[in-house]
């Protein structure tokens, strides 16, 4: 099997076969619209955003080079159409794991997480929820000033913990569903797993089922992990190397952080 072909089972091809969208110096008018056009799909969980409910003074702002990729994904989240959809009918814990999603690309790895950003909004705010994601280390080292968040939370990676891959496909729901199309926008996805600290199970296309051994699974049976080598560079590779390891259940927790550590990038887990 293809890594290719692995994606699309696990059903985030269209992210594994595409690259970062950033608007470089001098780019053209075409880059901007990608920019604004990905940008409003990340941010807004790929939710329809109306022409008239477009932010056409931030566009412009972009446009005329006057705020940065950055700054328009902070205007964005800071808008009223932004907290009009995922703040005020959506429970305080379902809003953190979408501000996860949608600004960092990932899921929260656990309760602290939660804990610590539903101690700052209470004590801050919603501007200072917001900005806390925007202006962290995590996203100036995975997004820069000018490249749009993207979901990432895909790929084992350094300084992301085992549970991240698993948790990011319980809060993906397909390439072309939204954050407020998924009959699950008044609770929370994760707060069962994260409570007790439990790894959520990773969920096929079809999302009727988990890849058996991710949670729980025979004990004495075969799991084959099929990884590529993480691309480290902003150019596309030609060929990636695909490597497969082959091991038990009791062996895929620390198969799975060694890997990490090297920056590999976990296509799929499946049965030998």
């Amino acid at each position: 099997m293809t890594s290719s072909m692995a994606a699309r089972q696990l059903g985030f091809e269209p992210f594994a076969e595409s690259f970062p969208t950033e608007l470089r110096s001098q780019g053209t008018e075409d880059d901007v619209q990608a920019v604004i056009h990905a940008a409003y799909r990340q941010v807004f969980g790929n939710d329809h955003v109306m022409q008239s409910e477009r932010l056409t003074s931030a566009e412009s702002l972009l446009r005329q080079g006057d705020v940065t990729v950055r700054d328009f994904v902070r205007m964005l989240a800071q808008s009223e159409l932004y907290r009009t959809k995922f703040f005020y009918s959506t429970p305080q814990v379902r809003f953190i794991e979408l501000n996860y999603k949608h600004l960092l690309g990932r899921a929260p790895y656990d309760e602290s997480e939660i804990a610590f950003h539903v101690d700052l909004y209470t004590q801050a705010g919603y501007e200072a929820e917001i900005n806390s994601y925007i202006d962290s280390l995590e996203y100036q080292e995975n997004f820069g000033e000018a490249i749009v968040p993207y979901y990432r939370g895909f790929e084992t990676q350094r300084g992301q913990k085992t549970a991240g891959f698993s948790r990011m496909f319980q809060l993906y729901r397909g390439y072309a569903n939204s954050d407020r199309a998924q009959g699950k926008n008044k609770s929370a996805w994760l707060t069962n797993d994260l409570g007790r600290n439990l790894v959520t199970p990773v969920q096929t296309a079809n999302f009727g089922r988990s890849l058996s051994g991710v949670v729980a699974g025979d004990r004495g049976q075969v799991y084959r992990v099929r990884v590529t080598q993480a691309n480290r560079g902003r150019t596309p590779q030609v060929r990636q190397a695909v490597s497969d390891y082959l091991v038990t259940y009791d062996q895929l927790s620390p198969t799975l952080q060694r890997l990490n550590q090297r920056g590999s990038k976990v296509v799929s887990i499946t049965t030998a």
